[in-house]
C-alpha cells in the first residue's frame, strides 16, 4: 500500500460521521458478510500454516515460500480486516486517535510484506524452471527461511524508518471519525520512495519474471512431449516427470499470482489517477479492500489445484494430525 496516498487536506468544520441510510436487516447482513469473509481468511490460511508446517513431506523451499504468504495473509485477516471493515460499514473511524496511527503502520507493513511474497515465489519459479538442477542442489529450506527472516526484516526497517523521518506528520489535527495520515510537504522525496518500495519495484519484479516463467513452460512442455515421442531412459522418465512437476508448481502459483495482480489493478489505477480525479472516501476503502480479499482467495486456490491440500484440510478436521508420526503422512500420492 502506497502510504502517501492516505493523505488528506481538510478542515475539522463541524465534522461528524455520516448517517447510514440502511434497513436494520440490511447492516446486520453487513455485519454478517464482514464476520464470514474475516473467518474464512482467518481459518483458510490458518489450515495453510498448519498444513505446510506440520507435514514434513511438505517442507520444500517452495512451500515455505507459500508458508511466509499464509502467515502474512493470517495477520492481515485477524488485524487489518477488522478494523477496516468496521470503517468501510459505520463510515466512521469508530477507534482511538492513537490506534489510528499504529493501525495504518501494521497496516503498510503486512501489505508490503505479502505484496514482497509473492515477488519471492515469483523469484523462486524462475530459478526453478530456469535451472533445475542448480536449483535442486543449492535451494535449500534454510536459506529460503533466511530469505524469508531478511524479507520481513528489510520491511520492518522500512516501515520504521518511514515513520522516523516523517516524524512531524500531526495526526493531532485527524477529524474526529476520521483516520489518516496528515504529511508535510517535505516528505514528496519519502512519497516516492514509497511507491518504488512499495509498488513498482516488486510489481516490475513479479511481471517479468512470470513472463520469463511462462516462456521456460512452454519450452518444457515442447521438450516433455519430444520425450514422449521416443523410448525414454530411466533418467529420461526422471527428467520427465521433474519437469511436469516444476510446470505443475509454476501453473498453480502463477493462478496465485494472477489472481493477485488483477486485485492489485484496482490500487493501479487508483494511483495513477487518485491525483486527477476526486475520489470518494467509499471508493478508496473498496480499492483497498479488494486487495485484502485476494488473502481470501489465496487458501481457495490451493484446495482447488492442490490435491495435497485437501487431504491436509480433512487430516486436520479430523484431528489425525494429534497421532502419533503423523507429520509423516504421505499427503502427496
Amino acid at each position: 500500500m502506497n502510504l502517501m496516498d492516505l493523505n488528506q487536506s481538510y478542515r475539522c468544520v463541524n465534522f461528524s460521521c455520516p448517517e447510514r441510510s440502511l434497513s436494520p436487516a440490511a447492516y446486520t447482513l453487513l455485519y454478517v458478510c464482514s464476520a464470514a469473509v474475516v473467518l474464512l481468511t482467518v481459518c483458510g490460511n490458518l489450515l495453510v500454516i498448519i498444513s505446510v508446517f506440520h507435514f514434513k513431506q511438505l517442507h520444500t523451499p517452495t512451500n515455505t515460500l507459500v508458508l511466509s504468504l499464509a502467515v502474512s495473509d493470517f495477520f492481515l485477516g485477524a488485524i487489518v480486516m477488522p478494523p477496516m471493515l468496521l470503517w468501510i460499514i459505520e463510515s466512521c473511524w469508530i477507534f482511538r486517535r492513537d490506534f489510528c496511527t499504529s493501525y495504518l503502520s501494521i497496516n503498510v507493513f503486512i501489505t508490503i510484506v505479502s505484496i514482497y511474497n509473492i515477488a519471492l515465489i515469483a523469484v523462486d519459479r524462475y530459478l526453478a524452471l530456469s535451472n533445475p538442477f542448480l536449483y535442486m542442489n543449492h535451494v535449500s529450506v534454510r536459506m529460503i527461511l533466511v530469505v524469508i527472516v531478511f524479507d520481513w526484516g528489510v520491511v520492518m526497517v522500512y516501515n520504521l524508518a518511514l515513520l522516523y523521518f516523517n516524524g512531524n506528520f500531526m495526526n493531532v489535527l485527524m477529524c474526529p471519525g476520521e483516520c489518516f495520515y496528515l504529511l508535510l510537504a517535505i516528505n514528496e522525496v519519502w512519497s516516492v520512495i514509497d511507491i518504488v518500495f512499495s509498488f513498482i519495484f516488486p510489481l516490475s519484479v513479479i511481471i517479468i519474471l512470470y513472463t520469463r516463467v511462462f516462456v521456460i513452460a512452454k519450452k518444457h512442455a515442447t521438450a516433455i512431449r519430444e520425450l514422449n515421442n521416443h523410448t525414454q531412459s530411466k533418467t529420461q522418465k526422471i527428467t520427465s516427470h521433474s519437469m511436469k512437476s516444476e510446470r505443475k508448481a509454476a501453473k498453480v502459483l502463477g493462478i496465485l499470482v494472477s489472481v493477485f495482480l488483477v486485485c492489485l489493478l484496482p490500487y493501479f489505477i487508483y494511483t495513477l489517477f487518485g491525483d486527477v480525479v476526486e475520489v470518494q472516501q467509499e471508493t478508496f476503502h473498496t480499492v483497498i479492500f479488494i486487495i485484502y480479499l485476494n488473502s481470501t482467495m489465496n487458501p481457495f486456490i490451493y484446495s482447488l489445484f492442490y490435491p495435497w491440500f485437501r487431504r491436509c484440510i480433512k487430516l486436520i478436521i479430523t484431528l489425525q494430525i494429534f497421532q502419533s508420526d503423523s507429520a509423516l503422512i504421505n499427503v502427496l500420492s
